[in-house]
């Protein structure tokens, strides 16, 4: 059975066609890299599919990846020699910040004041408490801040909030939600360009920042494998997970934490966890349980279960809505009691018309299926969302605030594992309490 396709489809056609609309000339946007990686990238693809926009320029710590970036530009972008250099350029209307974690922060709130407008890879932060600081600049410099946890572009989402919207689903109570894999490159242990040497890749340009340490190939290009530069995990997957579970369920941030994670298999080159478990308590109402291996992919890369008294919902390469009928059977209670008595139970219409007929008459539900045919990548409308951002001056779903509040998750998370505790926010400070 199809989940209202119609509605699907035109979804679909309107991030294509409206989101993606041409603007006029004058709206043009100018773009800066701040950080060419793996992602880095393939956010550069996604810019460069979205009409009106052009990366004019780029910066990185490993000259191959420049190197590579100008060439995805045919040659149109200029290098500049640090991240100051490319936000003193005022012919720059916005950057990406695809920097490792510890970075973000401080090349996000210097390029806000230089009156960039700002699309920040997630996690938007590496510590808790630098969400209120970034929240506040932009707020200051009225600046546009977007997080990349692009999923909330995608038709698939957007279809899942609207169905938990209408209250198909009844009263939600708990979600579970997995990312796991086998692989060392899904651990993160990349494999290392041949000519990456300290004549190639600045070191103390990586490091910003971070602790001073001795230079390191492994830490340069598998940073998220280290707690120097990375949360791990958490603040990889998990803030993913926790983006969109806040965009269907208009939450906030969890009210409590409680985590166990554990280093089992990859320790090559490695200091944070390849195992992670969470389960997270919100003040609107219900519990997640969120859970991640590098050692087993059997369950599904990806996907989220929403349970709720009328029907789940799992969402994964699309959504499929699983109607609830359930059935009150009491019969292995009641046979225990004196037979007269079992017979009168039986005989009470309340009886027969909540137990004995809807048994009788039972029939299960087929459940609906509704699937994004686009195959799109979600990271171009997300992409899209910003530029309209930056020409009408309204921030899209994911700001700052939401971003922070995503990247909260992790941050609690982490500090749960790692203390073996529970750990609360402070709403009061928008903070973890301490």
């Amino acid at each position: 059975m199809s989940l209202d396709r119609r509605s699907f489809l035109e979804a679909g056609a309107a991030l294509a066609a409206g989101q993606l609309a041409k603007a006029a000339p004058n709206d043009r946007v100018t773009v800066g890299h701040i950080g060419t990686g793996a992602r880095g990238h393939e956010l550069m693809q996604a810019v460069m599919a979205n009409p009106n926009t052009e990366i004019v320029g780029v910066v990185d710590a490993y000259t191959g990846r420049v190197e590579r970036a100008i060439d995805r530009t045919n040659g149109r972008a200029k290098q500049y020699r640090t991240h100051h250099d490319l936000l003193a350029d005022k012919s720059i209307d916005a950057v990406v910040v695809a920097t490792p974690d510890h970075w973000h922060k401080q090349v996000i709130l210097e390029a806000l004041r230089a009156g960039k407008d700002v699309y920040s890879e997630k996690p938007l932060t590496y510590r808790s408490s630098e969400g209120v600081e970034i929240i506040e600049a932009a707020r200051k410099t009225e600046r546009i801040v977007q997080v990349g946890s692009q999923g909330v572009s995608s038709v698939t989402e957007q279809k899942a909030r609207d169905l938990i919207r209408s209250g198909k689903l009844g009263q939600i109570t708990m979600i579970r939600a997995a990312y796991n894999r086998n692989t060392a490159g899904g651990a993160w242990i990349y494999p290392i360009p041949p000519d990456a040497s300290p004549k190639t890749v600045n070191w103390e340009m990586f490091l910003g920042p971070a602790p001073k340490r001795p230079f390191s190939l492994e830490r340069f290009f598998r940073w998220r494998c280290y707690s120097d530069y990375s949360g791990g995990i958490a603040t990889d997957l998990f803030v993913h997970l926790c983006t969109t579970i806040h965009y269907l369920m208009d939450a906030k941030v969890p009210a409590r934490a409680m985590a166990m994670g554990e280093l089992y298999r990859w320790k090559e080159s490695r200091d944070v966890p390849d195992t992670l478990n969470a389960i997270l308590e919100y003040p609107e109402g219900f519990t997640v349980t969120l859970s991640s291996s590098f050692n087993n992919q059997f369950a599904s890369e990806s996907g989220f279960q929403i349970l709720g008294t009328e029907g789940t919902l799992t969402i994964d390469d699309g959504v499929t809505f699983y109607p609830e009928k359930p059935v009150e059977n009491n019969n292995w209670i009641v046979e225990s009691w004196p037979k007269a008595l079992e017979e009168a139970y039986y005989r009470d219409p309340k009886v027969i018309a909540t137990e004995v007929e809807p048994e009788k008459n039972y029939k299960k539900p087929e459940p609906e299926h509704f699937k994004d045919e686009s195959h799109q990548d979600s990271t171009i409308p997300h992409f899209g969302h910003f530029f309209d951002s930056i020409r009408s001056r309204k921030p899209y779903v994911e700001d700052a605030a939401a971003g922070h509040h995503a990247a909260a998750c992790a941050h609690l998370i982490n500090l749960s594992a790692r203390e073996k505790r529970t750990t609360e926010w402070d709403f009061s400070r928008d903070d973890i309490r301490s």
